[in-house]
């Protein structure tokens, strides 16, 4: 269709497949109205408003392999809120709307919806899906582009219902209605839709733009995989029990300048900490083991190191005492693998008395310290999600209401 608006004369032409009522010139927004009596055409003039919109009429753009064309666009506002209202067509006849408000995106169909809205339901359904009453208003047409098969001057009234990322929108013009389904489309897929990347820059969380995380599968995802953790470490170590490695007693007096070298251990299964005991009969004195572990297969080593002390006396009339002649400490996440220890005892060189230190090593059962940690971190992630999507959904009611 070709029109040549009464205005500025500019020709526009799109292929519609619909009688057009009302046409808005692109370039100086006069709005010309089709009179139903002798089907001439007039012409009236909007207070026009700026709007950085994303697109503009005679636009092509691809959703769901189908081509459709940019051949309608209404900019409104209420409450000091504008958006854009894009009208598209595919080659077919079939019409396809795009919603833009704030650099966020809505792709709505028109749909069938028996149900009244008139008194502003708190909720209804909608294909078995619950949404909530978000609002309902009469916006403020701000100018116009391009064909429409309706009055766009008609005042309307917007009820709007969401269960985000969905939205089901009302247009009511005396008692008719018209019923909109819609759902928070990405950027990402806006661009690519268009063919472009000169789209509006988001300034604020989009009408039904969803939480980063939806919640409730965030639960069943990480409550399964909790569950397969615990799973499979039973039954990977089902069977596991201690194995002690070395128990030796070491003479300090043969190993004053020379590292004990403990007889080769093979470890198998998963990981799990290897336990190693020291004990000497220190009096009012110390002693320290220094331990390596070195693995045989990569030649990589773990060192540790430990203190045995122990004092006791009587100061002020009462006995005292600390420390201990034993001691215990874990060298934790030892993989399976081919092993062998090297120790250097010491003990303090004006302690007469003491003359051996006890060593012993056991690679014990995995623990459930870092399976209870994933856990704990998951069910933590989880609660600060939560408590953040409530915080955006309150932010979202709270903008609008």
């Amino acid at each position: 269709m070709d029109f040549s608006c009464l205005e500025c004369s500019t020709v526009t032409h799109l292929d519609i497949h619909f009688e057009a009522v009302c046409f808005s010139c692109p370039n100086c927004k006069t709005i010309h109205l089709k009179n139903e009596s002798d089907q001439s055409w007039y012409r009236e003039h909007l207070k026009v408003e700026s709007y950085n919109n994303s697109f503009s009429v005679g636009q092509k753009a691809t959703f769901n392999e189908i081509e459709y064309t940019i051949i309608g666009l209404l900019i409104k506002k209420y409450d000091g809120v504008k958006w854009a209202e894009y009208t598209l067509q595919s080659d077919q006849g079939n019409f396809l709307y795009v919603s833009e408000a704030n650099g966020n995106f809505i792709l709505l169909e028109q749909v069938e919806f028996s149900g009244k809205v008139g008194n502003h339901p708190l909720s209804l359904t909608y294909s078995d899906m619950t949404l909530d009453r978000f609002d309902y208003y009469y916006p403020q047409l701000v100018s116009a582009e391009g064909f429409f098969d309706f009055n766009v001057r008609k005042k309307i009234e917007l009820i709007e219902y969401i269960n985000p990322p969905y939205l089901l929108s009302f247009e009511r013009f005396d008692k008719e209605q018209t019923a909109f389904f819609g759902k928070h489309i990405s950027r990402s897929k806006i661009k690519k839709a268009f063919n472009t990347n000169d789209i509006p820059p988001k300034t604020e969380s989009g009408l039904v733009q969803p939480f980063i995380f939806n919640i409730k599968n965030l639960i069943i995802t990480f409550s399964s995989i909790a569950i397969l953790i615990l799973i499979s470490h039973w039954f990977l170590n089902k069977d596991r029990t201690p194995k002690e490695v070395l128990n030796v007693s070491l003479p300090f007096e043969n190993y004053t300048n020379k590292e004990y070298i403990s007889p080769s251990f093979e470890l198998v299964g998963s990981s799990a900490p290897l336990e190693i005991s020291v004990f000497s009969p220190v009096d009012n004195s110390w002693a320290n083991v220094q331990v390596a572990l070195i693995n045989e297969n990569t030649n990589e080593e773990i060192y540790a190191s430990k203190d045995v002390e122990y004092y006791h006396g009587y100061t002020d009339g009462e006995n005292w005492n600390e420390g201990s002649t034993g001691e215990e400490f874990n060298i934790c996440g030892v993989k399976a693998g081919k092993y062998h220890l090297a120790i250097t005892p010491l003990k303090a060189p004006e302690d007469f008395s003491n003359s051996i230190v006890t060593v012993t090593a056991s690679w014990n059962k995995p623990s459930f310290r870092n399976v209870f940690m994933v856990i704990l971190f998951m069910a933590i992630f989880v609660g600060i999600m939560f408590f953040l999507s409530r915080r955006y959904e309150n932010k979202r009611w709270g903008n609008y209401e």
